[in-house]
């Protein structure tokens, strides 16, 4: 276990007293959700033991379970949403060849990212969404749930649907009827009183390594729920970023930059993501997908999926986590989509409930080529209902497949969501695809993203116990501590291999 809800982030967060909560403690502690999104690594030190600034994501907080009395209360939960950036370090045993990652406790780089957190905007629509923010930055992420660590070792924080936060934290339920405890912040103008919610919905860029590095918005890549983020570079330097829509038939776009990225030395992170090409994968009539570029436009980058799907956009299973692996495919993991009536190349079953995994390769390797062909790599579901088909060797199944990476000897690792009994953590051996379950989470959890650290492999367990009618006072397990008293708490786990 590396750090659990109420633990220290910053270095003066107060102890976690859950039947007491505070904003202090929101604001500073970790979060109550979380997605694990990136590990980017700190410069080689004189000790030689290595160092990450590990990135995790807090996009929900329900008010059932975070809460002793099961209220709502809008600034406490939007002070415990955001993310977290905690530094990891090796704990070397038995003379260095065995260890463990540990959080480095009061860490340089450690930092919450909140509701009340100041970013800047940048990019096309910058200029007007700053003058609708009404100065010159904008305060707050909300509902980030997706992102990763770039090849120059920056971190992309997707924001999500700022809606309902912005209801949740102005003080208004669904309804309309007022909250108490709402946040002043978005309770008054400029924000919520006007229902304005423009400079929200965008992902954003920081630099981890800099605790004072304010999170950049970047208009050139659109406005929309992102299910899944993935960052590589062309052989002449643009970045590519790969994004998935969160809905449950959504589409897959791509920005690739107009310009190599050209760091210089203590400047920060580049503007490289303000200009470049949004665009969206459509079939091409083949079995295999084409990219075409969005206009160039205010309404594409503002509401990019209403153009994308006149473009013909291909529609996918509820496409949610994306890995960049070595030979430059791209891994894409479909929740599922039980609403599906007709079969197609990209989603061979219809009432698809379980998910399944793609391979996406393009053409001569280029990231940015137009052209790809896509593989079926894995059809999840039950075997024994002849719904999920798997290698002959396989000892498990799984289901709802939410996020995936590859390691270094080109294993995929998958982590699922809700699959009740059989939410985990999943391997499909290299080649043969041949899928072991090496970790299976506690009742009412999700898995929350993963990200391979070297032999290991770092994921989050979420909202563990949250099953449908359970509570504070009531979860279905008080895992991890199972300590009378002591709510279940969100986890971010290591896992590091036998022998």
């Amino acid at each position: 276990m590396l750090i659990r809800w109420g633990d220290r982030v910053e270095f003066d967060a107060p102890p976690f007293t859950p039947d007491a909560p505070s904003d202090k403690a929101a604001a500073t502690q970790f979060g109550w959700d979380a997605v694990v999104l990136g590990a980017a690594p700190q410069p080689p030190a004189a000790d030689g033991v290595p160092r990450f600034v590990l990135a995790v994501a807090h996009p929900t907080v329900a008010a059932r379970m975070a809460f002793p009395d099961g209220q709502d209360r809008p600034l406490l939960a939007g002070l415990m949403q955001g993310a977290s950036l905690v530094n990891l370090e090796w704990r070397a045993v038995s003379g260095g060849r065995e260890g463990r990652w540990v959080v480095a406790q009061g860490g340089f780089q450690s930092r919450r990212l909140t509701s009340h957190t100041p970013c800047r905007l940048s990019g096309p629509e910058a200029a007007g969404l700053m003058q609708t923010a009404g100065g010159q930055t904008v305060t707050g992420l909300l509902g980030v749930n997706a992102g990763g660590v770039t090849p120059w070792g920056t971190l992309l924080l997707a924001e999500g649907d700022p809606a309902p936060w912005f209801r949740r934290l102005g003080g208004h339920a669904p309804g309309g009827s007022p909250l108490a405890g709402a946040d002043p912040l978005y309770a008054d103008p400029p924000y919520a009183t006007r229902g304005d919610e423009a400079p929200f919905g965008w992902l954003a860029e920081v630099d981890p390594q800099n605790p004072e590095a304010v999170p950049v918005k970047r208009t050139a890549l659109g406005r929309f729920v992102r299910g899944g983020v993935a960052c590589g570079q062309t052989a002449d330097g643009r970045a590519v970023v790969f994004m998935t829509d969160a809905r449950r038939a959504g589409m897959l776009l791509r920005f690739v930059t107009a310009a190599p990225v050209v760091l210089l030395p203590g400047a920060g992170e580049p503007d490289v993501f303000d200009a470049g090409t949004l665009s969206v994968a459509c079939p091409d009539g083949t079995g295999g997908l084409r990219f075409v570029p969005l206009p160039d436009a205010t309404a594409s980058r503002m509401a990019p999926l209403e153009g994308a799907a006149a473009l013909g956009g291909q529609p996918f299973d509820g496409p949610a986590g994306l890995a960049l692996v070595p030979g430059g495919a791209l891994i894409l993991a479909c929740w599922g989509n039980p609403e599906r009536a007709a079969p197609d190349a990209f989603n061979p079953r219809t009432h698809n409930g379980a998910g399944h995994i793609l391979s996406l390769t393009p053409k001569g390797g280029d990231l940015a080529a137009d052209s790809w062909s896509a593989e079926i790599v894995l059809l999840a579901g039950d075997p024994a209902r002849n719904d999920g088909i798997y290698p002959e060797d396989s000892d498990t199944w799984l289901s709802n497949p939410i996020a995936v990476t590859a390691d270094a000897a080109g294993a995929l690792w998958i982590a699922t969501a809700r699959a009740g009994l059989r939410t985990g953590l999943y391997r499909a051996a290299p080649q043969t695809r041949a899928l072991s379950a090496p970790y299976l989470a506690p009742r009412g959890a999700s898995m929350g993203g993963v990200v391979a650290v070297g032999t290991s492999l770092i994921t989050a367990v979420r909202h563990p116990g949250s099953d449908d009618g359970a509570s504070f006072a009531h979860p279905t397990t008080r895992w991890p501590t199972v300590a009378p008293g002591m709510p279940p708490q969100t986890t971010v786990v290591s896992l590091l291999p036998r022998g």
